[in-house]
């Protein structure tokens, strides 16, 4: 029986600087947006929306970040693949290695600058694919390639 203590490994801590990069990107067009329409005209009404903007995007910049850190988290066994993850709902999922179909990585073009990547075993289940991002390449990697052995050496068709 697997203790539902939560997952001993963390995600890179690499992936803080890239929540934190994401975030501020999104938040871009809407301080943008506010900006532009203060050049043309815009009152006192929307300086205060500005100044609201721009609290609620520092807090959530500097809060989101450091919070999914210390939540998301993940391990394997040889029987399981164990994960945590969440904002406000967390969640944790335990996926057996029997169950797995498939383990892929993916990386895009932010996460390969920030040296990212994500992966995603999928399993025989209604539920979804369990999901671990914020790892670092190398351990992706040796991750995925741990998984895919695991998984042939498991007699069945993981259905």
């Amino acid at each position: 029986m697997l203790d539902l203590r939560p997952p001993a490994n963390r995600v890179s801590r690499k992936a803080v600087l890239y929540w934190t990069a994401r975030a501020a990107l999104g938040w871009l067009a809407p301080l943008a947006g506010e900006l532009v329409w203060l050049l043309f005209g815009g009152g006192t009404a929307l300086v205060i929306a500005l100044i609201v903007t721009g609290v609620l995007a520092a807090a959530h910049l500097v809060v989101m970040p450091q919070w999914r850190y210390r939540v998301h988290r993940w391990e394997t066994t040889p029987q399981v693949v164990y994960t945590q993850s969440g904002w406000f709902n967390q969640e944790r999922r335990i996926a057996p290695v029997s169950r797995i179909q498939t383990v892929d990585t993916e990386r895009g073009p932010l996460e390969r600058l920030f040296g990212l990547a994500n992966l995603t075993v999928t399993t025989a289940s209604a539920r979804g694919p369990v999901h671990v991002h914020g790892l670092d390449l190398d351990t992706t990697q040796r991750l995925a390639a741990e998984l895919a052995a695991r998984t042939q050496a498991v007699a069945g068709d993981a259905t």
